[in-house]
């Protein structure tokens, strides 16, 4: 098979998704262990959690506190991992960078009763809608109509 110009007005350029962020915040402790992100229902929108510090809160004790992730492996499968080991005198923050999971996602205080506050930012994707290719068609003509004077080259003058 070959490629001909021909062909590639054919070619429709690949839809980007929309991705809105919003801040997102949770504090774990004795009394709230855990919480699980969830998006909303809606078929088209897509939800991401993208972790990017977890810290100690003011009260917090000498011991560790170990915050868990669980969430879909490539599988389809829950796993659970443990994200961060704080501790109020040697490590009482940790920064993730940018941590994301799909929706659903549960943080777990695992050990220690905290207070630990979990931050990082709500993501939600949406299909783009496909380009009206006919608005594009009407620019098109425009640019037909007008002409465009060419650039002469500048004369060179001779001396004699």
């Amino acid at each position: 098979m070959s490629f001909n110009d021909d062909d590639s007005s054919d070619i429709v350029p690949p839809l980007q998704s929309k991705l809105e962020s919003f801040l997102f915040s949770q504090e774990l402790s004795s009394k709230v262990p855990f919480f699980t992100f969830q998006g909303d229902e809606e078929e088209d929108l897509e939800h991401f959690l993208e972790l990017r510090t977890i810290c100690l809160g003011e009260g917090a004790k000498e011991e560790s506190n170990v915050v868990e992730v669980t969430a879909m492996n490539h599988q389809g499968k829950n796993i659970s991992v443990p994200i961060a080991n704080l501790h109020i005198s040697c490590l009482p923050m940790v920064s993730l960078g940018e941590f994301e999971l799909k929706a659903p996602v549960t943080i777990r205080l695992k050990a220690g009763t905290g207070p630990v506050t979990v931050s990082g930012l709500h993501l939600i994707a949406s299909p783009a809608e496909e380009p009206d290719l006919s608005d594009d068609d009407d620019l098109d003509d425009d640019d037909d109509e007008e002409e465009i004077t060419p650039i002469k080259p500048a004369k060179k003058k001779l001396k004699q």
